[in-house]
């Protein structure tokens, strides 16, 4: 029911109520009545016109003023609701002109009245859409940044082939790099889609062991641990929550990945399964400032700034990870490490 029904609803259901109770309903008839009779015998020029046949008036012509009288106050409800409502059809105007190319429009209304509260809610409405909106765009400009550096070191490799012949040692490190730059190319596509992936939200959820799903990631990355220098520390104690296996495979991995990555020769990952955080990584490499972790869980951001410095990466391990716990109406956090490097909690509910 629109708003101007229930208004006019509530006035005819008013009307009906002061006709329901007959106390009331005389009593006001009666003050009427009074106040018109008396009027009436004052003699006031012309007042006979309307006071004579306002006595004559019964039967069908008694009948017919009353109908008479409810059509007009219908009418007056009516009119009631349409001022009522008028200040709603003034928000009405401005909203519908709201697009991507007036995000920062806001209403900024006076007084705390329900239209007020109303409007501010809007405004923050948009306040978040245009957050939302400019994260995208950021996000645009450095997806198109992150893919527009290896193609031009592709373009180039590919035009230093063409202008001269190599020797098969030159072409055998020519076609080096063109592979490494196409493998880094795949990895930053592969890496969109598994974030474009985890912001659809789940498809299903079911009951999983995280600490089979760490157990299962940390027998992949053995090999390369090793090969780093790195010594992996697991505690793993049961623990089951609800999720998608692929996404919660993939958080670990990422975790786990740049945990190794970005350590030292001769440091410690440790990763840890339990109740309160459900999952906690930490590594042992170079010291991480407090202040730039937050940024960490941005796309594309790395704590080295230069983009050119992408360390196999491509900067988007960590705002996977955000994605997929948020996904899973988890919290991820972090914060530096005792002795350098990371330490990364995620906090997921438990299974009921």
């Amino acid at each position: 029911m629109t708003p101007r029904r229930r208004i006019v609803l509530v006035g005819v259901l008013a009307l009906l109520l002061g006709c329901a109770l007959p106390g009331l309903g005389a009593t006001v008839l009666g003050v009427l009545w009074d106040r018109g009779r008396y009027l009436c015998d004052l003699g006031l020029p012309g007042a006979g016109l309307v006071c004579q046949p306002a006595r004559e008036l019964t039967g069908l012509a008694g009948l017919l003023t009353v109908l008479g009288l409810l059509v007009l106050a219908m009418v007056g409800i009516w009119a009631a609701a349409v001022w009522c409502l008028r200040p709603v059809r003034d928000l009405a105007g401005p909203i519908s002109h709201v697009g991507p190319q007036n995000l920062g429009h806001r209403i900024r209304p006076r007084g705390n009245d329900e239209l007020a509260r109303l409007a501010r809610s809007i405004d923050e409405m948009m306040e978040r859409i245009a957050a939302g909106y400019e994260g995208q765009r950021r996000f645009a400009a450095n997806a198109s940044h992150e893919l527009r550096t290896p193609l031009a070191v592709q373009r180039t490799l590919i035009e230093v082939g063409m202008a001269r012949s190599l020797t098969g040692e030159q072409l055998e490190l020519l076609t080096g790099q063109l592979l490494e730059t196409n493998e880094r190319n795949e990895r930053l596509i592969e890496g969109l889609l598994a974030l474009s992936e985890s912001d659809r939200g789940l498809r299903s959820r079911i009951p999983l062991r995280l600490d089979e799903i760490v157990s299962t990631v940390l027998a992949v990355y053995q090999e390369r641990a090793e090969a780093a220098g790195v010594t992996i520390e697991s505690h793993l104690v049961p623990r089951v929550v609800m999720g998608e296996r692929v996404l919660l495979e993939r958080l670990v991995t990422n975790l786990v990945e740049n945990a190794i990555k970005y350590n030292r020769p001769g440091g410690t990952l440790t990763v840890t399964v339990g109740g309160a955080p459900a999952l906690t990584v930490v590594n042992t490499g170079q010291v991480v400032p407090a202040e730039a972790v937050a940024g960490l869980f941005e796309p594309f951001r790395r704590l080295a700034r230069d983009r050119t410095n992408h360390s196999g990466g491509a900067g988007l391990g960590l705002a996977i990870a955000r994605s997929i716990t948020q996904a899973h109406d988890g919290l991820i956090a972090a914060r530096p490490a005792e002795y350098g490097g990371l330490r990364v909690e995620v906090q997921l509910p438990t299974a009921p």
